[in-house]
């Protein structure tokens, strides 16, 4: 049985991330093929509780360290109950979210050693790396805009991540076309301040020669 593909999306928040992999999802299926649709930090169970410890503020913030490693628990949860059985029995799988992030918020934007964090990703993922990565890349200015008009239609309010100064918001933009830049036989960089069809139909162009 020919294995499935690994397709992760990162980027920073609010560039739209969850929006196009749900619209990737579609389109994968209509051209045949069995896929699946999961996120990180979360689906598995244990994963889902680690996403709201995570996320939600408390008088018990974790420190970088401490996120770092709850990040790496959920991960290596979801490769090993969820992602490889899937590739493994031929099912196209795609994450919103993978490894990549922890090096871009951890590291770039934590300070965290670029080196020790590979290395811990390694373990964590058993060494599994995505086939493709799609980068969503917005400016600063149009990601806050974009998860203001999220939480105003959702009555939802930004979590602990989310609310990080625009230092930090900006680190993580930069260390992610860094990464992009390291790999570039990986990675496809779009520009996500396009409209969100422009936004699908580019990420479908790299797509459909795989399909």
């Amino acid at each position: 049985m020919r294995r499935g593909l690994f397709i992760s999306l990162e980027g920073g928040e609010g560039c739209g991330k969850s929006t196009q992999a749900s619209r990737l999802k579609s389109s994968i299926e209509s051209a045949g093929y069995k896929v699946i649709l999961t996120r990180e930090p979360g689906g598995t169970w244990l994963g889902e509780q680690v996403r709201r410890l995570i996320k939600d503020q408390s008088d018990d913030i974790p420190c970088a360290r401490a996120e770092t490693l709850l990040f790496l628990a959920a991960r290596a949860q979801l490769v090993e109950k969820v992602i490889r059985p899937a590739l493994e029995e031929g099912v196209w799988v795609i994450s919103d979210r993978f490894s990549d992030s922890t090096l871009a918020y951890q590291g770039y934007g934590r300070g965290l050693d670029l080196e020790e964090l590979a290395k811990a990703n390694d373990f964590a993922c058993s060494s599994l790396k995505p086939d493709i990565t799609f980068l969503l890349d917005a400016e600063l200015e149009e990601s806050v805009n974009r998860r203001l008009e999220r939480e105003k239609k959702l009555n939802s309010s930004a979590d602990r991540i989310e609310l990080e100064g625009k230092e930090f918001h900006s680190r993580l933009r930069e260390g992610f076309k860094e990464l992009a830049a390291k790999e570039p036989a990986r990675f496809t960089v779009i520009d996500a301040n396009a409209s969100i069809d422009e936004v699908q139909e580019r990420i479908w162009t790299r797509l459909k020669p795989l399909v």
